[in-house]
C-alpha cells in the first residue's frame, strides 16, 4: 500500500508538471528563443535579424493564402509556445486576428507594419477604406518592417542588442541592393508597356514604387470570387491596351486568369500567361524564391521577360543579388 501511495503521488506530480509546461512559453533552447511568424516574408526578416539567437517557426508556407488562412490546433500550440510572435497586420491575417488578440501576457505580439508612417500606406478605392497590407512589394518600404523586428528583438533580449543591430544593418545593405536591381530591371520596360495584370490587388505598392500601372482581377482579399462582369471588364481593358501578358500567382488559383485569357481571345486579341509571380507567399524552402530577396528578383525578372518579349531577362545586378 505504501508503494502504491508513493507511485500515485509521483504520477500526480508528473501530470502537474506536464500541465504547467504547456501553459508557459518555452524557455531558451541552446540559447535560442522561440519566435513564431505568420507569412514567409516576415519569417525571412526574423531569421536574418535574429540570427542564432532565435528559433523561428513560420506558420504559412509556400502557396498559402494568408487572407484565407485559419489557424489549426497545432498552430495555436505553436503560438502558445512562442516568446515572440511577429505578424503583418493591416487585416492581412484577418482570420487569425482573434487568436492573436487573445495571446497571454507572457507572449509578445508585434505587427511589423506598425513601424510604417500611415501617410505612406495605400488605400485604393477597391479596398473599401482599409489599408493595402502588401507592403513587401516596395522594397524600401519593407525596410521599415526590418527595423520593427530589430527593435522588438532588442527590447525583448537587450543583452544581444548589438547583434540584432549588426544583423539588421547587414540586411539593410542587401535590401538596398535589391531595390536598385528592381529599379534597373523596371527601367528596361518602356513606360507605355508597364502594365501589370494579376489575379488580385497585391501589387499596388510595387506599381507605385517602380512605375507600373497595376490591375488585379480581385480586390484586397482573395476570399471573394471574381464575377463575370469583372472578368469581362478586365478582358476589355487588356484587349484595348494590347497588353501582351498577364500573370498568375502562386497562392491564388489560376482559373480566374485563364477565364480572362479566354475572354480576351473572344474579343479578337491573344494575351499570354507571362508566368507565375509570388505574391502573398514565397517559394519552396531551399530555393532562391524561398527567400524574400530571391522572390522579389524572380518576380521582376518574370515581369520584364514577358512584357518586353525577351527569352531571358539577362540584366545582372552589380551587387550580386
Amino acid at each position: 500500500m505504501q508503494r502504491l501511495y508513493i507511485l500515485c503521488c509521483l504520477i500526480v506530480l508528473l501530470v502537474g508538471i506536464g500541465c504547467d509546461s504547456k501553459e508557459q512559453p518555452d524557455a531558451p533552447v541552446a540559447g535560442k528563443y522561440r519566435v513564431v511568424t505568420t507569412i514567409g516574408m516576415i519569417t525571412d526578416i526574423v531569421e536574418n535579424v535574429g540570427g542564432d539567437r532565435v528559433e523561428v517557426i513560420g506558420l504559412m508556407g509556400p502557396g498559402v493564402d494568408p487572407h484565407l488562412y485559419k489557424a489549426s490546433a497545432g498552430d495555436v500550440q505553436k503560438l502558445n509556445s512562442a516568446r515572440l510572435i511577429f505578424y503583418n497586420g493591416l487585416h492581412l491575417e484577418s482570420k487569425m486576428a482573434d487568436i492573436l488578440a487573445k495571446m497571454s501576457g507572457n507572449t509578445k505580439t508585434v505587427a511589423v507594419t506598425d513601424a510604417v508612417d500611415r501617410s505612406l500606406l495605400l488605400t485604393p478605392p477597391e479596398f473599401e477604406g482599409q489599408y493595402d497590407p502588401h507592403l513587401w512589394f516596395d522594397v524600401k518600404l519593407w525596410m521599415n518592417a526590418v527595423g520593427r523586428v530589430r527593435d522588438a528583438l532588442s527590447e525583448f533580449d537587450p543583452d544581444n542588442t548589438s547583434a540584432y543591430q549588426s544583423n539588421a544593418q547587414r540586411y539593410f545593405v542587401e535590401l538596398a541592393g535589391l531595390h536598385a536591381y528592381v529599379e534597373a530591371q523596371a527601367n528596361r520596360v518602356p513606360t507605355e508597356q508597364r502594365v501589370l495584370v494579376t489575379a488580385h490587388d497585391a501589387f499596388n505598392y510595387f506599381g507605385k514604387a517602380y512605375g507600373f500601372e497595376v490591375r488585379g482581377l480581385q480586390g484586397i482579399s482573395t476570399a471573394t470570387e471574381a464575377g463575370i462582369a469583372d472578368v469581362q471588364a478586365l478582358a476589355t481593358f487588356i484587349a484595348e491596351r494590347r497588353i501582351p501578358a498577364i500573370f498568375v500567382e502562386s497562392s491564388v488559383s489560376p482559373r480566374s486568369l485563364e477565364a480572362v485569357k479566354a475572354a480576351v481571345k473572344s474579343k479578337g486579341f491573344n494575351v499570354e500567361i507571362g508566368g507565375e509571380l509570388f505574391s502573398d507567399a514565397m517559394g519552396n524552402e531551399g530555393t532562391p524564391e524561398g527567400t524574400y530577396i530571391g522572390m522579389v528578383r524572380h518576380n521582376i525578372d518574370t515581369i520584364v521577360k514577358a512584357l518586353i518579349g525577351e527569352s531571358k531577362a539577362h540584366a545582372t545586378s552589380p551587387t550580386g543579388y
